[in-house]
């Protein structure tokens, strides 16, 4: 695995988010990764719950300044950088004023979701891959945490299906049970149909439940990883019915080390 090109894009990060699941799993990941001689990038939306001058997130102006399109309107990327302490582990943070300065997550004071959070789904997945360009950084394998991240394996199969720097990289996506209860805003199909991706890979987020994003995940994935004991019987049944490559859950002492093993064993693979 030593020099190996993994890109990280995940909902949640620790130290920037409080620890969950999902977050102290993504960065233990990264970190076992890059401790082992991988290249390693991880990608996060910047929040406004994260204490900019606390964890020294400064903004990178040359990667900064472009306009991603969504749903016909331009919005402004803005691109921040921060190191973990100790781990010489850069985090790139993807930001925008419109959808990103608020000073919560996913939903409101009154616990309902942002009537947004498809526009931010489909801004982070864009914003992610607009900057590895950028970076002009070809990553071997791209392993995606949490339903906020959930749209970048569909573009990347779709929208970016002729980018070269993507041609051999191969997609993992973890899987937690971390759901939101409820539906995102109902144009979500509408708004993946703007750019143009085939009506028949967005007719899953006519009903935008939790569920359904992460079908549309596993649909466009080379490679699951179950990132939480349990999941939902319609997710554990549609990962059987795919032709995918699967992690089981892992206990946390085992966590790290099988990862890396996946990684060589039935990802790497897949190139050969």
């Amino acid at each position: 695995m030593k020099d190996k090109r993994i890109l990280y894009v995940s909902s949640e990060v620790i130290p920037y988010l409080p620890e969950t699941e999902l977050s102290s799993t993504a960065f233990n990941v990264a970190k076992q990764a890059h401790s082992k001689g991988v290249q390693t990038r991880i990608f996060m939306p910047r929040f406004g719950v994260i204490n900019e001058r606390r964890h020294q997130l400064h903004e990178v102006i040359r990667l900064s300044g472009m306009n991603l399109i969504i749903n016909d309107m331009d919005m402004p990327l803005i691109i921040k950088v921060a190191s973990i302490p100790k781990e010489r582990m850069q985090v790139y943070f993807i930001d925008n004023d419109e959808y990103f300065k608020r000073k919560a997550v996913y939903s409101d004071e009154d616990d309902q979701l942002f009537n947004d959070n498809d526009e931010r789904m489909i801004f982070f997945a864009k914003g992610v891959i607009e900057t590895v360009k950028k970076l002009n950084w070809a990553p071997d394998i791209i392993h995606v945490h949490g339903w906020m991240a959930s749209l970048l394996p569909l573009y990347l199969r779709e929208f970016y299906k002729e980018e070269p720097l993507f041609t051999e990289s191969k997609i993992v996506t973890s899987l937690y049970n971390n759901g939101f209860k409820g539906e995102l805003n109902n144009e979500l199909a509408k708004k993946v149909c703007f750019d143009k991706i085939n009506k028949d890979k967005t007719t899953v987020f006519e009903t935008p439940n939790h569920i359904n994003i992460l079908k549309s995940a596993i649909e466009n994935s080379d490679a699951i990883v179950k990132g939480s004991e349990t999941l939902p019987n319609e997710i554990e049944d549609f990962i059987g019915n795919n032709d995918t490559k699967v992690l089981e859950f892992q206990s946390e002492e085992n966590l790290t080390e099988a990862y890396l093993e996946f990684y060589k064993e039935n990802v790497l693979e897949l190139s050969e």
